[in-house]
């Protein structure tokens, strides 16, 4: 069994805008790789939502589901990025 390596998002404080963080370099991840796992990419971890970092020297898989459940308008984000 592959067991895939991933750290949990984090949804940031203060802003705006709902925003989710990477857990490893705290970069803001993009609504463009923020999705639903199964659905246009399947990983092999227990997450409903995750986002893949963008920021140059880090690229790591995160889980978004609970950043996601304190964020007021997630369901917003998430559709906008689906």
């Amino acid at each position: 069994m592959t067991h895939t390596e991933h750290y949990q998002a984090i949804a940031a404080k203060s802003s705006a805008v709902p925003t989710l963080l990477c857990g490893h370099c705290r970069s803001t991840l993009s609504r463009g790789r923020i999705f639903r796992n199964g659905e246009r990419y399947s990983f092999d971890i227990d997450c409903h939502t995750v986002a893949l970092c963008s920021a140059d020297d880090c690229g790591v898989l995160n889980c978004c589901d609970e950043a996601l459940a304190g964020l007021d308008g997630a369901a917003d984000l998430i559709s906008k990025a689906s």
